[in-house]
């Protein structure tokens, strides 16, 4: 279902046009300073940077021109800071087409590791489908392609593997969300031939702590953790709440650095996919991939506390 992009109000539309400005002055995107930290895809010479970027609403915005160069301008401020992953479905209306037209502004083909999903209840539509969100985003070919929260996932994963096997993609894998069909994503994942998966994680929504974070670590299953922030929501919630005061301890500035450390510290945890329209809220997510990152007892502490608030 395609997702219609917002009205623009007086505020979006500064914001958007102080993006634009932006735009104009930005550098050729460079290698950045420090490099983010990242994970081995388990059996490949893949490493990510355990922060990606996601796209679910924020970049359904359509052919609007200030919102597309405002998105443009986070990819930019994504990629100089390390950033890698970028995550679509054609169920996010405009979305792949934003994210093709900022690869092609900001010449980053080769900066993108590019992951989208199969999404329909027919599988003979998949590879049409597949085609049709490749042409969106001008990539030669995706790094990843997911079956979509498992939807006729037997059929799909069949064409997934065809094209792995014929070089057409690289890696394949299943998606959940919202915490839901953990019984059916257990079962793939102990018998299909997965390279990852993306489920619901991060510092209360932690049911995949019980079996398919230590089945993945097991099998040598990537993991993409979707929903960091709940849609901002455990942001909202905890905003007027203090950092507690060892917060430094793991060098988290913020809500958003404190919830996704700890999603990123998990040993079994590839990256995590925040998405964002806004630059500095990229540069943060990502300078959240950094030493020091917390141990098995902080991590602990760290839930103990949002847990009190």
């Amino acid at each position: 279902m395609a997702h219609r992009a917002p009205p623009l109000s007086r505020r979006l539309l500064l914001h958007g046009l102080l993006s634009v400005a932006a735009m104009a002055v930005l550098p050729p995107l460079a290698v950045p300073a420090s490099s983010p930290l990242t994970r081995r895809l388990s059996g490949t010479d893949v490493h990510l940077p355990r922060v990606g970027l996601g796209s679910w609403i924020t970049f359904n915005v359509g052919s609007d021109p200030v919102l597309l160069e405002e998105c443009t301008a986070v990819m930019a401020a994504f990629f100089t800071a390390g950033g890698r992953l970028i995550d679509s479905s054609p169920m996010y209306g405009s979305s792949q087409a934003t994210i093709g037209h900022g690869l092609a502004a900001l010449d980053a083909m080769d900066r993108v590791y590019a992951a989208d999903k199969v999404w329909t209840t027919s599988p003979a539509e998949g590879p049409a489908q597949i085609e049709a969100s490749r042409r969106e985003w001008g990539v030669p070919r995706f790094d990843l392609l997911q079956v979509h929260n498992l939807l006729a996932w037997e059929r799909h994963l069949e064409t997934l593997q065809a094209m792995k096997a014929s070089g057409e993609v690289r890696h394949l894998g299943i998606t959940t969300s919202h915490g839901r069909r953990h019984d059916r994503m257990e079962h793939i994942m102990r018998h299909a031939p997965l390279d990852f998966v993306q489920l619901t994680y991060n510092i209360v929504d932690r049911e995949a702590e019980r079996r398919l974070l230590p089945l993945a670590r097991e099998r040598g299953i990537g993991v993409i953790a979707n929903r960091p922030f709940q849609q901002k929501r455990l942001i909202r919630r905890l905003a007027d709440k203090p950092l507690p005061p060892w917060s430094g301890e793991i060098g988290a500035t913020s809500w958003a650095q404190f919830i996704l450390k700890f999603i990123i510290s998990h040993p079994a945890v590839t990256c995590a996919i925040p998405a964002t329209t806004r630059v500095d809220h990229v540069r943060e997510n990502l300078a959240t991939a950094s030493d020091p990152l917390p141990d098995h007892g902080q991590r602990r502490r760290m839930a103990e506390y949002v847990r009190s608030l």
